[in-house]
């Protein structure tokens, strides 16, 4: 008498019976693979953009716009709080800051967009009309984030500067700030990608 030795499950097969017991769980962890992934490159791309940007005039423009209220010290407290100058020196860094931190959102937003729609998702919406509400999620997203970023951007900048020295700790910093910035987009999106990416069937369907 032979026995059938059981064969080890495909691993496609347990992760395609996990969709179909747990679709919302399913779709998260995805979720959570790509945003790290794109979070990733935002880490690689914001540096080098800031450091390209060094090199211009751009650090000493000024870019300190949409005041709401005032800081502890009685200044101003802007939304995007990007004061001229070098950071090592005591500046925000300038318009070359606020425009490395723009390009590098951008771009990721770009191929987060793409692969959240087509892998996460699987949406047969409209592309044009799921990409302007992204956009407009991602510009409100971008600017609750940016004011946030005025609470902790420059404790972390001199915090870093002082304990690793100001080319390191202005790299570690970089990357600090855009993890926390890239946590903030990722815990908010999640919910509004579900809305933007629902097909009209599975409406009916529910």
């Amino acid at each position: 008498m032979t026995t059938k030795i059981k064969k080890p499950e495909n691993k496609a097969t347990v992760w395609n019976r996990f969709k179909e017991r747990y679709p919302g769980i399913a779709q998260f962890i995805v979720f959570f693979i790509i945003s790290n992934g794109v979070t990733v490159l935002q880490m690689v791309l914001m540096p080098l953009i800031k450091y390209i940007f060094s090199f211009t005039s751009l650090v000493s423009t000024n870019f300190q716009i949409l005041s709401i209220g005032r800081n502890l010290d009685g200044s101003t407290y802007f939304v995007f709080d990007y004061a001229a100058g070098n950071i090592a020196k005591g500046g925000g860094g300038g318009l070359a800051y606020f425009l490395a931190v723009e390009i590098t959102l951008f771009i990721a937003q770009i191929i987060n967009f793409y692969l959240q729609r087509n892998v996460t998702f699987k949406s047969k919406t409209s592309v044009i009309k799921a990409a302007v509400w992204y956009f407009i999620a991602w510009v409100i997203i971008s600017v609750g984030a940016a004011a946030l970023q005025g609470l902790y951007k420059t404790p972390i900048y001199n915090l870093f500067m002082d304990i690793m020295g100001r080319d390191i700790g202005m790299t570690v910093a970089d990357i600090i700030t855009m993890i926390i910035n890239c946590a903030i987009s990722f815990w908010v999106f999640f919910p509004i990608l579900r809305i933007i990416f629902k097909d009209k069937s599975e409406e009916k369907a529910a």
